[in-house]
């Protein structure tokens, strides 16, 4: 019996080139790193959030049915006072908020940072509160003391006690500017008074002690430091100037005074939509480069800087005998600015009749049940069912855009600052999460209704919903939450990070794990501000509240145009007391955080 021979063994063969040579291996694709995949994401949302409600605004101005409203608005017999004397009051209340938020906050930081007044910390601080009200707050104010019978119902104060108040202290131009800056003059102070904080005094000494005059050390040294500081500060003046809403309203429209965003507001809620979204896109350019503007001159700073200023002691100009005017001056302003409006307020929902001390004071507006005599059978603030219903969904509104944009800001930053992916998938990220910066309020608002207004494809109209609202609000306050977030990751080292991984941890482990506790401090720190601006914000909410659905904020307009001042001034109050209380916790958890600020 004889044996087979054994078969060869098989080989696996592949085809050769003509050369004889093996081709090379084919490699796998490569699969996007998980940042990468969350930039992708994160760009998503925005663009749900950000371009499609401005795309939205665009098509509908330029479907068949709104063509026409572009040749409305620019060239036709109503083009006058639609668009270009509305646009020129605009402007004018812009220069006007600049130039006086200028003088008024840099007075005020140089008095605080550079000057040895008695009390200058609590000048600070009281400097810095207008800018944590309502901008409503301190019209009211004004329309309490200087409202005349121009307009016919009831009058202020002043006019209540016999004293004449001419039409232009109490309508139109003067106190919308003068409104307008005592509310915006705190964005200026802030800018200003950090930038002279970093003004070295030893350099300043040494420069008087070579023989320079004090004007010559100031002008030479002490000014270019604080320039980009002072042209930023008006730069962002300006641009609220312009798109401010509510304070046009109360102290212009009953004189015909039009701004933009009144022209704006007036055209969507009678129907005009068309017009009033040309008019929106026409906002959204003006604060556009404004904006624009802005960040090219703070962009060349470096031109400007001729000291760091940093480890430096700081130097405080002796007053002598100017001390008692200068402080009279600076008081005046905090006063007038911060303590009066707020003292106005108070005392004007306590009167009986509007504004009139002499009728006594009552707390029906407060805690009064329904009396056909007064205020149509308003029930006071603390027990009018649609005023705590309005409460409660500013406040869970405030609640609910912080957490949103807090989450969403942190997975942003966390992008920005860990990502390795393209840098146009992180640039682009970058620009558009700043896009709503360069949005007014109520152009936003406005672009919100053009895209959401109506059903979507699959998703129904958000229109008189709590979820409008809450996607406007994300929309509205992405930017703060981004800087916030990119100031808390930036104190994260990566080193942690590079443990984590090396531990098998994967990117939502180490969010959830790592990111989010160690960032918790500084996010909670811009949740409070997103809330707080959430909460004293009508410009944004004025065109997407329904009655269904109201806020505080629309419920003030609408009774302070219905004049109902009292029950107006008190849920003004309500709202400032809401601000104002986060405002001084955030500060006071910041100052608890870091217990080393006091001692140096």
């Amino acid at each position: 019996m004889t044996h087979a021979p054994p078969a060869p063994a098989r080989t696996r063969t592949t085809p050769s080139s003509p050369t004889g040579a093996r081709p090379p291996r084919r490699r796998p694709l490569a699969m996007p790193g998980p940042t990468v995949v969350l930039a992708w994401g994160t760009l998503a949302v925005l663009a749900v959030l950000v371009i499609a409600p401005l795309v939205g605004l665009l098509n509908t101005t330029f479907a068949a049915d709104g063509r026409d409203a572009w040749g409305d608005v620019f060239a036709s017999r109503i083009s006058e006072n639609l668009l270009w004397r509305p646009l020129g009051n605009s402007l004018l209340m812009g220069v006007a908020t600049a130039l006086l938020s200028t003088i008024v906050g840099g007075f005020l930081a140089w008095v605080v940072v550079m000057t040895d007044l008695p009390g200058r910390k609590i000048l600070g601080v009281l400097a810095t509160i207008p800018f944590a009200l309502p901008s409503f707050a301190l019209a009211l104010a004004w329309e309490s003391v200087f409202r005349n019978d121009l307009v016919g119902g009831s009058v202020g104060v002043l006019a209540a006690w016999g004293l004449a108040v001419p039409d232009w202290l109490a309508w139109g131009p003067v106190p919308v500017a003068l409104t307008l800056t005592a509310h915006y003059f705190s964005l200026s102070f802030m800018l200003i008074a950090a930038s002279l904080a970093s003004v070295n005094g030893d350099i300043l000494e040494a420069a008087e002690m070579t023989g320079a005059s004090r004007f010559a050390v100031a002008k030479d040294i002490a000014l270019p430091v604080v320039t980009p500081a002072i042209i930023s500060g008006a730069l962002l003046a300006f641009a609220e100037g312009v798109s401010n809403f509510v304070t046009p309203a109360l102290l212009g429209l009953p004189v015909r005074f039009h701004t933009l965003s009144t022209r704006l507001y007036g055209s969507i809620t009678t129907g005009d939509t068309s017009r009033g979204y040309v008019l929106s896109i026409v906002l959204i350019v003006v604060a556009a480069m404004v904006m624009y503007a802005s960040t090219r001159v703070t962009g060349r700073g470096s031109r400007f800087e001729t000291i760091s200023g940093k480890g430096g002691r700081r130097r405080t100009t002796r007053m002598g005998p100017w001390a008692w005017p200068v402080a009279a001056i600076a008081w005046a302003i905090a006063a007038c600015t911060t303590v009066l409006p707020g003292l106005v307020l108070v005392a004007s929902s306590l009167t009986r009749r509007t504004n009139d001390f002499a009728s006594g004071l009552t707390l029906h507006y407060w805690l009064g049940e329904s009396d056909p005599a007064l205020a149509q059978g308003q029930r006071g603030v603390l027990r009018n069912p649609q005023i705590l219903d309005a409460a409660w969904n500013t406040v869970l509104l405030g609640v609910a855009v912080a957490v949103c944009a807090g989450i969403l800001g942190l997975l942003i930053a966390y992008v920005l600052t860990r990502s390795s992916g393209p840098r146009w998938l992180t640039g682009t990220l970058s620009v558009v999460s700043f896009v709503p910066f360069l949005i007014p309020g109520i152009a936003l608002g406005a672009a919100f209704i053009a895209q959401f207004g109506a059903s979507w494809g699959p998703f129904p109209s958000l229109y008189g919903t709590f979820a409008i609202l809450v996607l406007a609000g994300v929309a509205a306050t992405i930017p703060f939450a981004v800087r916030s977030g990119t100031a808390a990751m930036s104190q994260v080292s990566r080193d942690v990070e590079d443990s984590a991984v090396m531990a098998g941890a994967g990117l939502f482990r180490r969010l959830r794990s790592i990111v989010a506790p160690l960032t918790a401090r500084g996010l909670l720190t811009g949740g409070v501000l997103v809330f707080v601006q959430m909460v004293r914000d009508l410009s944004l909410v004025v065109l997407l509240a329904t009655p269904a659905m109201p806020v505080l904020a629309v419920l003030t307009y609408q009774y302070s145009s219905e004049n109902f001042t009292q029950l107006a001034n008190a849920v003004t109050v309500l709202i400032a007391v809401i601000s104002v209380g986060a405002t001084l916790l955030v500060r006071r958890f910041e100052k608890a955080s870091q217990p080393w600020s006091d001692d140096g």
